[in-house]
């Protein structure tokens, strides 16, 4: 399976799309009032099946529902579904069931196999318009899906999923493995000792973030000038993700270029989140994880996490000593058996990358040598 997206010419029969999303949120909504409602009544859950029959009826005495395809409101109940699934399984976790949304926030509908036609070149077919798309590359094997997505901005995207695309297989092998430790100063800091230092692009662009917030909250309430304050401070915003996304993919592909196997530390995202707030979400250790495990899937490297509660940073990379404490203030320590001394992040990321080679059973890893052979 392999999406590709192109992004529609802006126009105005692009309205007609947005109309679509927009009656997709409001059967959205209907949706989540009927479950809670159902359950409120029987005190069980609503049945999939019988959900969707109860919203076909209902589209056929509603022309504002006719704009959203009989297939994409069946993924909108199949997607509910799920996520109610999700919510039965992992409740205990603090998972939510899913909830209300704006309907001028709401972002896409999906069409599956039917609803749509490429015409070729760069024109497609949905429902009885013709739009006309970037049409950035070629689409190749079957496709499954079609979502019309749409921004904060307003701007229109395809996002087509296919299958039966046969991709080129290129392994390179470097023999490398290498521990990385996360850090609020340091983005990575590697077992070899090397250093990787994040743009903290949110850092950079906050004052003009600021700015474009104030003038924003200064506007009047549903005019003109408050729309376009809105789609300024959107950009601002999209800038910095932007900007983010693509430091994210080069810095993937650059260190699985250079190493085979990759060992993290699992992280309590929330946890980081709550104590240092908009730190953490600039830095965006999660999304960088996210983007660092597809680019090695697709090159055929392994990224391997420890478990979050082994004492990487307390744990002496040379001798093995275990320190009772040691204060997150304490950025360089001495070890009380051996008496070496160890920097906090290049010392847990020596140990993460130990405690993953033997994961592997790749055999023990020794502190003058932070790469060794697959």
């Amino acid at each position: 399976m392999k999406t590709v997206k192109f992004k529609l010419y802006q126009s105005k029969r692009n309205r007609h799309l947005k109309r679509s999303i927009n009656a997709a949120g409001v059967i959205y909504n209907y949706c989540i009032a009927l479950h809670r409602r159902y359950y409120r009544i029987w005190g069980k859950h609503l049945n999939c099946a019988k959900l969707q029959a109860h919203i076909a009826k209902l589209r056929k005495r509603n022309s504002f529902w006719q704009l959203v395809g009989s297939q994409a409101v069946q993924d909108i109940c199949q997607r509910i579904e799920k996520a109610y699934q999700l919510f039965f399984k992992h409740h205990s976790k603090g998972v939510r069931p899913p909830g209300f949304k704006k309907v001028r926030k709401y972002k896409s509908f999906t069409l599956k196999q039917a609803g749509y036609k490429f015409l070729g070149g760069n024109r497609v077919k949905i429902g009885n318009r013709v739009y006309q798309y970037w049409n950035s590359r070629e689409i190749e094997g079957t496709i499954k899906t079609l979502t019309i997505k749409r921004t904060p901005l307003g701007e229109l995207f395809l996002v087509v999923v296919v299958d039966g695309v046969v991709e080129p297989y290129v392994k390179s092998e470097t023999g490398k493995i290498a521990g990385f430790d996360f850090g609020l100063k340091t983005f990575l800091t590697v077992s070899d000792g090397s250093e990787i230092e994040s743009p903290q692009f949110l850092k950079q662009s906050l004052s003009a973030i600021k700015k474009a917030s104030r003038e924003h909250s200064r506007k009047r309430k549903g005019s003109a000038n408050r729309e376009r304050a809105r789609l300024n401070l959107v950009r601002k915003h999209e800038d910095v993700a932007n900007r983010r996304s693509d430091w994210f993919w080069k810095l993937a592909h650059e260190l699985t270029d250079k190493f085979d196997v990759l060992c993290f530390e699992s992280l309590n995202l929330k946890g980081m989140q709550r104590l240092w707030g908009r730190k953490v979400s600039d830095l965006a250790f999660g999304e960088f994880l996210n983007i660092l495990q597809w680019v090695a899937k697709k090159k055929d490297k392994q990224v391997v996490f420890i478990d979050r509660w082994y004492p990487s940073s307390k744990t002496c990379s040379h001798c093995g000593q275990v320190l009772k404490e040691l204060d997150l203030s304490v950025r360089e320590w001495r070890c009380p058996s051996c008496q070496s001394v160890n920097g906090r992040d290049e010392n847990a990321a020596i140990n993460i990358q130990r405690v993953g080679a033997s994961t592997l059973g790749l055999g023990d890893v020794r502190r003058d040598l932070p790469a060794i052979t697959v």
